[in-house]
Formats: C-alpha cells, sequence, structure tokens
C-alpha cells in the first residue's frame, strides 16, 4: 500500500508539474522576449534566457504609441462594465434564487443560452443599431455590448451562491422591517462577498481580453482597447512586425490580472465553489 502512493504522489507531481509548465511557459517566453533586443529574437538557436537584457520595448510601446491610452480605454470599458453587471446581475440573480414564480427554469434556461450566441452572429445587427444611435467609436457603444455578454454569466454564478445563503437571517431582517432591497444591500451582498468578488474578477477579464466587439466599435487609434492596439502594432514599415514590443505590451497588461487572481485566489475559489458541497 505505501508503494502504491508513493507512485501515486508521483504520478500526480509529475502532472501538476506539466500543467504548471504548459500554463506558464508562454507567459515566460514573452517575457523573456520583451526584454531581448530585436536581433536576439530570431536567433537559429533560441535560448531560455536572454544574453542580453533591454528595456527598449517597453520604452517604445509608450513613447512611439498611444499605449498608455489604449490602457486608459479598457480601464474604463472593462471596470465600468464589471460595476453594471455586478448590479444589475445581483438584482436578478437575487430574485432567481429568493422568489417563487412560474417559468424559473425557462427563465434560467434562456439566460444560459444567450450567453452561447457565437458574437460574430449578432455583431453585424449590433453595428447598425449602435451607427443609427451614434455609438461608434464612444465608450457606451462598446460597454453595453460588453454588459449584454457578461450579464448572463454574472447572473448565473451569483443566483448560484444566493441560494447556499441562509434563509434565516434574511428572514430576521424582514421581521425587524428591512426591505426586500435594503436586506439586499445591507446583508446579502457584504455575506456574498466571495461570489462578488469571483464574479467581478471573471467579468472583468472577460471584458479586458475581449476582441471582437471592441475591433468592429472601435475605429480610431485613440478609442482602441488593449487588445486590439497590440493586435495593430505596425514596425518601421508594412513587412516588419514588431515582436519585441508586442511581447512587451502583452506583459504590461497580463501582468495585473495575474497579480489580481493571486492576490483574490481564496475568495475566486470560495465563490465558484459554492453550491457544490451540500453539508
Amino acid at each position: 500500500m505505501q508503494a502504491k502512493k508513493i507512485i501515486y504522489r508521483f504520478i500526480l507531481y509529475f502532472l501538476v508539474a506539466i500543467i504548471l509548465i504548459w500554463c506558464i511557459f508562454p507567459f515566460y517566453w514573452a517575457i523573456i522576449s520583451s526584454l531581448k533586443p530585436d536581433k536576439d529574437l530570431f536567433e537559429v538557436y533560441p535560448s531560455l534566457f536572454p544574453k542580453r537584457i533591454t528595456f527598449e520595448n517597453y520604452i517604445k510601446v509608450f513613447t512611439e504609441r498611444p499605449f498608455h491610452i489604449n490602457i486608459l480605454n479598457s480601464v474604463i470599458v472593462a471596470g465600468v462594465t464589471t460595476l453594471a453587471s455586478l448590479l444589475i446581475g445581483s438584482l436578478a440573480a437575487y430574485a432567481i434564487a429568493r422568489l417563487r414564480f412560474k417559468g424559473k427554469v425557462i427563465v434560467m434556461s434562456l439566460i444560459l443560452a444567450v450567453s452561447m450566441f457565437p458574437q460574430v452572429s449578432i455583431l453585424g445587427s449590433l453595428f447598425v443599431l449602435l451607427r443609427k444611435m451614434h455609438l461608434i467609436n464612444t465608450y457606451p457603444g462598446l460597454i453595453l455590448p460588453y454588459i449584454a455578454i457578461t450579464l448572463p454569466l454574472t447572473t448565473w454564478i451569483l443566483q448560484n451562491f444566493f441560494r447556499e445563503l441562509p434563509k434565516e437571517v434574511e428572514e430576521s431582517a424582514a421581521i425587524d422591517g428591512c426591505s426586500r432591497l435594503r436586506t439586499l444591500w445591507s446583508i446579502v451582498l457584504p455575506m456574498a462577498a466571495p461570489g462578488l468578488v469571483a464574479t467581478g474578477l471573471l467579468t472583468f477579464i472577460s471584458a479586458w481580453n475581449e476582441f471582437l466587439f471592441a475591433l468592429t466599435f472601435m475605429q480610431r487609434p485613440e478609442k482602441y482597447t488593449v487588445p486590439v492596439a497590440i493586435a495593430l502594432f505596425k514596425g518601421a514599415s508594412q513587412y516588419e512586425i514588431p515582436w519585441g514590443q508586442i511581447m512587451a505590451a502583452a506583459v504590461i497588461v497580463t501582468t495585473p490580472l495575474v497579480i489580481l487572481v493571486l492576490i483574490f485566489q481564496k475568495r475566486i475559489i470560495a465563490g465558484l465553489s459554492a453550491g457544490s458541497v451540500k453539508g
């Protein structure tokens, strides 16, 4: 039995190590590529460690391009989308979790079905609609579609978390004269902090990384979000691709997300695992 446990642990740790390397290596390669001079990027035998370190690519990202404006655009769009989705989604999720009404299963099925629509299938109609509303190249023109695509996920996760909260606390608040809205704001949402953090972070990452809508609805360079700006990086000529600057930009916009996930990892796990265990 002891030998079987040792073999089992060895296999488990080996698989975990492979998965870890598989996930981390692309980010590591982006970091070392961003620190290499352009000539070293095209070596016949590339090395895992940079022979010469330079921060020229990071400097050029901000001096040769309006990348700081692109970052600001992404922060505004993703931030407003996250706050709006959490606000609307928490109201909808609480109503689904606590109120009794006919057709609840149908409502949840429709919410789930909306999240499965391919973005490209609604791209044309959305563009025509936003153009008639004069919202092309504006923040609301991107935020509204983002809310539409992130709200189903927000509602689905939060309602599952609200179901696990004890009803006794809400009943006590109702006896003390609290309305449903006051109970939600003062009692339920503070208790649901792990679920809100997990849902908010997933929503933020989804809006931060979205490409298709941002490419279609933002057509001016000063309005580009980060994914579009990086994809449209140009070199000194039309035949040159500035790989070093692309890697530097990718590291700049990815590092904050990695840090956020590491800081809130316990709350994320608690929020996503809500409802998985009955006790």
